[in-house]
């Protein structure tokens, strides 16, 4: 039996119709069930608290739980691969980091692709980090501290959080940038890091803004600059690095992703949440005084964002060649 070509159309926009029906009742119902968050750092890390707003604020907006789940391990990896092998159904979501798109280039060897495999859905925040210094540093400003490292090559210890970390990464653009030599000392952390900068065993790290500052306010440590291109609204008299160091830009990136088959109305509506929470006052006030900017706009720019610090930080990597622990 043969359709004239108007009625076949008609029937074909039909049956796509009907296909969408199922899928638009879905997002519209979701979430029925609690939302796993899974967080690729340990409890108390940055990631961990900057994602505890974001699933309070989902929780009292969708009317389900939105759990923290923290897998950390192998620099992210291990909580990666599980929210990728999940099923693409919304329930399961992704804090992205900063140290994915690191971990893209460090490891050689991943199971995953992270671009190919996690759906963007929203950036929320931005973070930069604080240059700091032991106050046994002679250097009282960013040239006096560049001049004074190029003076002793080799005999400054640089501290970071890890190989491959936000923190090490921040420093070896700034010694790629700088032309300095400068030792790297990693620890398992942030505190264990400041612990032993305080203590005049390192003289110096880059460390984010909301870990920093109790340090700098208490007199124990000197900050001599934060890393973003603008200034810092809560630490407003620190100069940025690019403003000696001119082109030099390092942050870390926040927000949420999912499995890469997760249906695209359940992505829209998390980004819709997410944006209307970055723009409510209060929320915004919230996480400013974690020393931290928002973010916002659509999955497709969040998309865009982790592909170019993907490839800034690939650079990174392959420049130092930083080998993963």
């Amino acid at each position: 039996m043969k359709f004239p070509r108007r009625q076949f159309l008609h029937l074909a926009v039909g049956a796509a119709a009907l296909q969408a029906v199922p899928r638009l009742a879905r997002a519209q119902a979701y979430p029925t069930k609690p939302v796993r968050i899974i967080v690729t750092f340990p409890p108390g890390s940055v990631s961990d608290i900057l994602a505890r707003p974001v699933a309070q604020w989902l929780q009292e907006r969708l009317g389900q739980p939105f759990v923290i789940d923290n897998r950390p391990g192998a620099g992210g990896t291990i909580g990666t691969e599980a929210a990728v092998r999940a099923s693409p159904d919304g329930y399961t979501l992704l804090l992205v980091a900063g140290a994915h798109m690191v971990n893209a280039t460090l490891y050689d060897k991943l199971s995953f692709n992270f671009i190919r495999d996690i759906a963007p859905i929203a950036g929320t925040t931005r973070e930069s980090a604080v240059l700091t210094v032991n106050p046994s540093v002679p250097a009282k400003t960013l040239p006096e501290f560049i001049a004074y490292a190029k003076a002793n090559p080799g005999k400054i210890n640089m501290a970071s959080a890890g190989v491959g970390s936000p923190s090490h990464v921040t420093g070896e653009l700034f010694k790629m940038m700088t032309g300095i030599n400068m030792l790297h000392v990693p620890y398992r952390g942030s505190p264990p890091a400041f612990t032993d900068l305080i203590a005049g065993q390192v003289q110096v790290t880059f460390q984010p803004t909301s870990a920093s500052i109790a340090h700098i306010r208490a007199g124990t440590l000197r900050a001599l600059a934060v890393t973003t291109t603008s200034r810092s609204d809560v630490l407003p008299d620190l100069p940025s690095v690019s403003e000696f160091v001119p082109g030099y830009e390092a942050s870390a990136v926040w927000g949420l992703g999912a499995q890469r088959n997760t249906p695209v109305e359940i992505v829209d509506k998390l980004n819709k949440e997410i944006n209307a929470a970055l723009a409510d006052p209060k929320f915004k006030g919230r996480l400013s005084d974690m020393g931290v900017t928002t973010l916002g706009g659509s999955p497709g720019d969040f998309g865009k964002l982790i592909a170019a610090e993907t490839e800034k930080w690939g650079k990174v990597v392959k420049f130092a060649n930083i080998k993963p622990e």
